[in-house]
């Protein structure tokens, strides 16, 4: 059963959709947290195949993303996901059908950060999954010239300039093509943006303010990983350009009892290949099942 919630993080509506499996006893409840400019409806699949296995599962928009409120649009700021994360964790803990000693945590990418930054400062998070997760950038970008490296800075400086001064964000595209100036910049640009849309009509937006990219800069989740008293699952792409299996291996290594699970594939095939999602899926339902176990 699927049902349409709403949920309030600092005064701005987060929307969202939440999945219970049959019965009525309480369950253990998987928040989903997508990452960087996604937006839920990538999440609907994960959330139908956890309740399907007895789990309750919430996925939801960040602030100013898909049907979530907040303004301006577009604008990926880390500290108010933060709290918007924390105020799905309290939302789904108050629900009749969820267990709230055994909520679960689960991020792709930039959530992949997220949820093992708010699990370090909740010891009643149960067990925590980071999906090709965020670790700090790599040190050159494949493809990018150092050129268009400065570009892209002069457009991240220039709309967290207007930020500060209260303008219009300074939109650039999410994926273009090389030499475009985006946040990824590929030859495969089209074929990634048709695995961001699902190939038809979607929420999420080939747009993006670039300030959001300055914050992450500054972004440590390995720090965060140290502090888990909880078990934490890192599922990395060998091949994966966008986060890089030396820096998902860190964040795993950091958390006292962290495991990393590592797949053939790039950071698209997690999104792509339904068999890959098969599997990466149950290896994740076996881990939170143990993980719930022993609360």
């Amino acid at each position: 059963m699927r049902t349409k919630v709403a949920f309030t993080s600092a005064g701005i509506r987060c929307a969202g959709y939440l999945y219970l499996p049959a019965g009525s006893a309480p369950v253990p409840c998987v928040v989903l947290c997508h990452g960087f400019s996604g937006t839920m409806d990538r999440l609907f699949d994960y959330g139908e195949r956890f309740a399907a296995e007895g789990f309750a599962a919430l996925v939801f928009d960040y602030r100013s993303f898909g049907e979530s409120d907040g303004e301006p649009r577009q604008v990926p700021d880390i500290p108010g996901q933060l709290v918007d994360v924390r105020s799905a964790v309290a939302f789904v803990r108050g629900h009749e059908r969820v267990d709230p000693a055994r909520v679960l945590l689960w991020g792709n990418s930039l959530g992949g950060a997220h949820v093992v930054t708010v699990a370090a400062d909740d010891p009643s998070i149960a067990a925590v999954v980071a999906q090709i997760p965020f670790n700090g950038f790599p040190k050159k970008v494949e493809g990018r010239s150092t050129g268009e490296t400065l570009r892209a800075l002069g457009a991240i400086l220039w709309d967290t300039l207007r930020g500060k001064l209260g303008l219009r964000p300074y939109y650039i595209p999410m994926v273009g093509r090389p030499g475009e100036l985006a946040v990824t910049a590929t030859a495969e640009a089209e074929h990634h943006i048709r695995t961001l849309t699902g190939g038809g009509k979607t929420l999420w937006r080939n747009s993006i303010a670039p300030r959001g990219l300055l914050q992450m800069m500054r972004y440590r989740p390995a720090e965060a990983a140290a502090r888990l008293a909880c078990p934490l699952l890192v599922c990395a792409a060998a091949e994966d350009h966008e986060t890089p299996l030396e820096s998902t291996r860190a964040l795993a290594e950091s958390a006292p009892r962290g495991e990393l699970r590592v797949y053939p594939g790039t950071h698209f095939t997690f999104y792509t290949d339904p068999s890959f999602r098969d599997q990466v899926v149950a290896d994740q339902i076996d881990f939170y099942r143990r993980a719930s176990a022993t609360v």
